[in-house]
């Protein structure tokens, strides 16, 4: 059983003079922070602004890049090419290791977005395009992708140190793979249910499909959703429950 888990965020997906998220209440509750990169979400205002407060923290960043498309929040799959989902991706990370290095933030991962991560998941040539750009800008940085899935296969294999991720605040499909956010059972709206959902993951490496398999895992992080209703909520809860089983919350690279 793990003794020690990484709790992070999807965040910075603010715009302008539009609030997605509760980014300032919910940052002293994580350990890793991914950073919208201004294709999805995000621009340079909020970018500086996160990380700020990831920095004061003590929270670790990482680049969350995702398909080019703002009006659909990046959970719309898009016909791009492996070389084209490589130079986006490029892109996006230099841009934040640029804004993390300003701040004086250490930059820790990176973790892909909405479509862009689930289309991953299951095509390797779109995994390899994401491990062979994140090796390129910084093969230091941890990739994160999901747990059991071609991501992290293919990240291995270029070389890139791994963490599988699962989710508190989602619902799963027997082959281990996220439910599709159309379907009714795709977010968990319930806070206990989150909270068991994690301990299970955390404690015996499996989850419970929704059709009620239950599916082994590799729990090396756990994402919430910054922009989810119950996002505060669910991570207060979970930071409790983890403390109370002796299970400490740490980010990359914070030791054993």
């Amino acid at each position: 059983m793990a003794r020690h888990i990484d709790l992070n965020c999807d965040m910075a997906e603010s715009f302008g003079v539009y609030t997605l998220g509760n980014d300032a209440a919910i940052m002293p509750l994580i350990s890793s922070a991914n950073i919208a990169c201004g294709f999805h979400a995000g621009d340079p205002h909020v970018m500086f602004r996160s990380i700020t407060w990831a920095r004061d923290h003590g929270v670790g960043v990482g680049a969350h890049p995702g398909y080019p498309d703002m009006l659909g929040f990046g959970r719309r799959s898009m016909p791009l090419t492996p070389r084209e989902v490589y130079e986006i991706t490029s892109y996006q990370i230099g841009a934040f290791l640029g804004v993390a290095r300003a701040m004086g933030a250490n930059p820790t991962h990176v973790k892909i977005h909405g479509a862009m991560y689930n289309d991953a998941a299951r095509n390797r040539s779109l995994a390899e395009a994401l491990a062979q750009a994140t090796r390129d800008v910084d093969s230091s940085l941890v990739f994160v992708g999901l747990a059991g899935s071609c991501m992290i296969t293919a990240a291995e294999a270029f070389g890139l140190t791994t963490a599988s991720e699962v989710f508190a605040d989602r619902g799963y499909q027997a082959d281990g793979t996220l439910v599709p956010r159309t379907h009714p059972m795709a977010l968990h709206s319930d806070t206990d249910v989150a909270v068991r959902q994690v301990l299970q993951m955390v404690e015996r490496g499996t989850v419970t499909a929704i059709t009620g398999e239950e599916v082994p895992v590799r729990a090396d992080s756990v994402c919430l959703h910054g922009d989810g209703d119950h996002a505060v909520e669910f991570a207060a809860a979970i930071r409790q429950t983890l403390a109370d089983r002796s299970i400490a919350v740490k980010g990359f690279g914070r030791g054993d």
